[in-house]
């Protein structure tokens, strides 16, 4: 076999993503509990002002409905407390159940969080609290970002927190119910400059119409998938979990790219475009490239999802 999934990782090798973000993320990881709930609440009302955040929908809430309750009864400096548990991953009853939830879940309590922050149902950050030297240095990395690296660098930062999963065992996943795919009437088709490739077209479409059953098909059994500033996700069950968990309502907007032929029948395809999420407005697009390994029957070996450096690199489709 000419491919691995470690040597499919490495065609279009002059993608330049935005290591920016990991970077960040990594700094953010560095810094003090108390350091990185105010930084993530500075930046929450900051983000509130360029960005508009979306209201998490009901089913994405009702899930973590008993845990918001708890934290709601609780004295501010229990509420204080909870955050700070949860920012430094310590084995607490709330630290395991969030630990469970899927990312959107994880995304709407914190928005909820935020929310209850501002009304002073929840302990606010000290008025007057000073970040620290480097929780600052943090916050302008931030603010030096792009919006589509900042929500993500926002997003993995809460993402990462609560109980280690590693250290739970066998436990449930919590996610919020799977969207039904939308009506064939109501699709629209995306049309790539440079590709025709029927695989690659269906890949966006069905994505677009969160049909993930027919989305996985398109896949090889050992097929992967590598999320931006990720291990790859390999198998097509773990792909369809991704797919179901953190892929709903999508909005894929591709605009170019390029195909190529690669060793033993197999072929590469890079696609450059946007990405809107349903948490933030359309005015907010990532800049994506993907990059595709169908092997000889036209299935999806392996695919890379970028977040892209810079706008221009949208145009940066040579294989280098």
């Amino acid at each position: 076999m000419p491919f691995s999934i470690e040597s499919a990782r490495g065609i279009f090798p002059n993608t330049l993503s935005a290591d920016a973000v990991p970077a960040t993320i990594a700094r953010f990881t560095q810094l003090g509990a108390e350091d990185q709930l105010a930084l993530i609440w500075f930046a929450y009302l900051e983000m509130g002002k360029t960005i508009t955040v979306a209201a998490p929908g009901a089913a994405n809430m009702q899930f973590a409905e008993n845990t918001m309750n708890q934290i709601r009864q609780m004295t501010p400096l229990e509420q204080s407390q909870v955050m700070c548990d949860l920012a430094n991953r310590a084995d607490t009853q709330i630290g395991r159940t969030y630990a469970t939830w899927s990312p959107n879940i994880k995304l709407g309590f914190w928005y909820q969080l935020g929310e209850w922050m501002e009304k002073g149902i929840v302990a606010p950050i000290p008025e007057g609290y000073q970040l620290s030297a480097n929780a600052a240095a943090v916050l302008q990395a931030i603010r030096n970002l792009d919006s589509g690296q900042q929500i993500t660098v926002l997003r993995n930062a809460v993402v990462d927190m609560g109980y280690d999963t590693g250290k739970l065992g066998d436990f449930k996943r919590i996610a919020e119910p799977v969207v039904p795919p939308q009506e064939m009437s109501k699709r629209t088709q995306v049309q790539i400059e440079g590709v025709t490739n029927n695989t690659v077209l269906s890949y966006m479409n069905n994505l677009n119409a969160n049909d993930f059953d027919a989305l996985i098909q398109l896949f090889a059994d050992d097929g992967a998938l590598q999320p931006p500033f990720r291990k790859p996700i390999v198998g097509k069950e773990a792909v369809l979990r991704f797919f179901r968990e953190e892929c709903q309502n999508l909005k894929l907007i591709p605009e170019r790219g390029v195909s190529e032929a690669a060793d033993d029948g197999y072929t590469q395809i890079k696609v450059t475009g946007k990405v809107q999420t349903p948490w933030f407005g359309a005015g907010v697009g990532m800049n994506i490239a993907w990059r595709f390994l169908l092997n000889p029957e036209d299935k999806i070996f392996f695919v890379a999802i970028d977040l892209l450096a810079s706008p221009k690199e949208l145009l940066n489709l040579a294989r280098g």
